[in-house]
């Protein structure tokens, strides 16, 4: 790792032009400059990306009320499960973090990186497809890492079938992750962030037609054939294929074309040191990934889909703030990377992070008093019962102070790989792992089996608390100054505020309780009304009061709307 310190990094030696850049490049293949500012590209990724979440929960909510949360939906959700652990495992990892970073590096090039990234995406593209032959014909096997067959809950035969349906989904997870790395290279993330929608709209129809289809899922025994369970895997894997190829009329406007080529790049080498490491921060990731499933199929029935479901929940707002601010920064990141400028690179860092503190504390306030509210709300439907439903809210209510922790370490694990560093993340991988496991292990031998989710949950979001730490350290250690003061000042008034919030809901509920119905239902649906009211009131209300400067963009906004009235 290199000194502490600031000083200007020196970039890479560019290699010999290749013989595509010998020649006048295309006008579409230059680096495009951002349009706009940074705060209108994250507001219209948050548009979509809030959209896309919600029609992602929605597909997920119908899956319960169609199938409950019992022995088919833990099946199909530990299936569904690996397509995304085989991906992460590949390309995953190392797409999603450090292929934006060379491509912008790329655009340096005479013809604007057309050729190094024709190269990258033919070797991602070939890397992926094989990896998918042999994942698919291996179903079995990675049916069994996941599944405790002694004592599981799942049914390890149907999560096998579930599987060689959805498999095949990693070609195209791939696929889409590549060119939308390609696409927000250029600054280009509106159509990267639709997609998803799209995908969610197919998955929402396939669950529909599920619901229509006569007959059963045979468990006893599990036969391939079956209609419902054809349609559910086929039709899944038909909305991951519809999102990839969403992005090509895209990469059509931006000038990019495809072609096949499989010539020598000598900065290849430097991805694939880069991915080496990446990858072993996945395989670590995916250690405690499993030891979590094997857990919570080993418990009470509903273990992994309640857990899957409440992690869905808590990404909901992470995923229109968080994952809008990252793709947005990223680009910023990686330029400022490249430059050398450690200024504006630590400029960035630290305003995502102040930003991220002041609107997700205050929303992990109100999850964490309306938790069990939101589980009754929307779960005690169809095949679903309350006490199942209950659970799920208060396993979201438990894990909810993890929110900031897990942007934090998303946003700091950018930064790395911006720097070409992805050692580091993997070290601290490594030592969030080494925390989380024991208590898993612990959480199985000495809770209730129904309450087992519930550890797993809170273990889940002490290991982000750890891993943000970590994080904050290493980068002061590496970049020097890190404006933390502002930071961890800006944190505590979020903190103070979230506290409030949450003391607040929690005293209109005890004020409230004899007033509120009997039924389950409609007292949870008041409950969440009224307490996530008091709760993001006085959140947000507190941090106002407190001028935090961080929150005058979005009060600035509302202000004007309101006005306009």
């Amino acid at each position: 790792m290199p000194p502490a310190g600031g000083g200007r990094r020196q970039q890479p030696p560019r290699p010999p032009a290749q013989k595509v850049s010998q020649q006048a490049p295309p006008k579409a293949a230059q680096p495009q400059q951002p349009r706009g500012s940074f705060g209108r590209a994250v507001g219209s990724m948050a548009l979509a990306t809030l959209v896309s979440r919600i029609t992602g929960f929605l597909w997920k909510l119908m899956l319960a009320v169609a199938v409950g949360l019992g022995a088919v939906n833990d099946s199909f959700t530990v299936a569904n499960t690996l397509p995304n652990i085989v991906f992460e495992m590949l390309l995953g990892g190392v797409l999603a973090s450090v292929v934006v970073p060379l491509l912008v590096r790329a655009q340096d090039d005479p013809d604007g990186g057309l050729a190094y990234t024709q190269r990258l995406l033919t070797v991602g593209m070939t890397l992926l497809a094989v990896g998918t032959i042999i994942a698919t014909a291996a179903a079995p096997f990675l049916t069994s890492v996941l599944v405790d067959n002694s004592t599981g809950q799942a049914n390890t035969e149907l999560v096998t079938a579930f599987a060689y349906l959805l498999l095949p989904e990693i070609f195209f997870y791939g696929l889409f992750a590549l060119l939308t790395a390609i696409l927000n290279a250029k600054h280009v993330f509106g159509p990267t962030a639709w997609a998803p929608v799209v995908n969610n709209l197919v998955v929402m129809v396939t669950i529909g037609i599920y619901a229509i289809v006569p007959g059963e899922i045979s468990l006893d025994p599990v036969r391939m054939g079956d209609v419902k369970l054809l349609v559910l895997g086929i039709g899944v894997t038909l909305g991951i294929v519809v999102q990839s190829f969403m992005l090509v009329p895209a990469l059509r406007r931006v000038g990019f074309k495809f072609r096949w080529n499989w010539g020598f790049d000598s900065r290849l080498k430097e991805f694939g040191g880069l991915a080496l490491w990446i990858l072993g921060y996945v395989a670590i990731s995916q250690i405690g990934y499993v030891i979590s499933t094997r857990v919570l199929t080993a418990g009470a029935p509903g273990g992994a889909a309640i857990y899957s479901y409440a992690w869905l929940l808590l990404q909901l707002p992470y995923g229109v703030i968080g994952v809008s601010l990252l793709t947005a920064i990223m680009p910023r990141l990686s330029r400022a990377a490249a430059d050398g400028d450690d200024r504006k690179l630590i400029t960035d860092l630290s305003y995502a992070s102040r930003l991220s503190a002041v609107i997700l504390v205050p929303i992990s306030a109100v999850l964490t008093v309306t938790g069990t509210s939101i589980g009754i709300v929307l779960f005690s439907h169809g095949a679903s019962d309350t006490a199942q439903a209950t659970r799920l809210g208060e396993s979201l209510a438990v894990s909810a102070f993890g929110l900031l922790p897990y942007a934090l370490v998303m946003l700091q694990l950018r930064v790395f790989y911006a720097m070409k560093d992805a050692r580091t993340p993997t070290l601290i991988m490594v030592v969030m792992t080494a925390v989380k496991v024991p208590l898993l292990y612990m959480c199985e031998a000495v809770l209730a089996p129904e309450h087992v989710v519930l550890g797993v949950m809170m273990i889940n979001s002490l290991s982000f608390v750890v891993g943000a730490v970590l994080g904050q350290v290493w980068l002061w250690l590496r970049l020097g100054h890190l404006r933390t003061k502002r930071v961890v000042g800006v944190t505590l008034f979020s903190v103070f505020a979230g506290g409030l919030g949450v003391a607040a809901g929690l005293g209109v509920a005890k004020l409230l309780g004899g007033l509120l119905p009997e039924a389950a239902t409609a007292r949870a649906l008041l409950s969440l009304f009224i307490q996530g009211t008091v709760a993001g009131v006085v959140s947000f209300g507190v941090l106002v009061a407190l001028k935090v400067d961080e929150l005058k963009p979005a009060t600035a906004k509302i202000t004007r709307l309101i006005r306009r009235r």
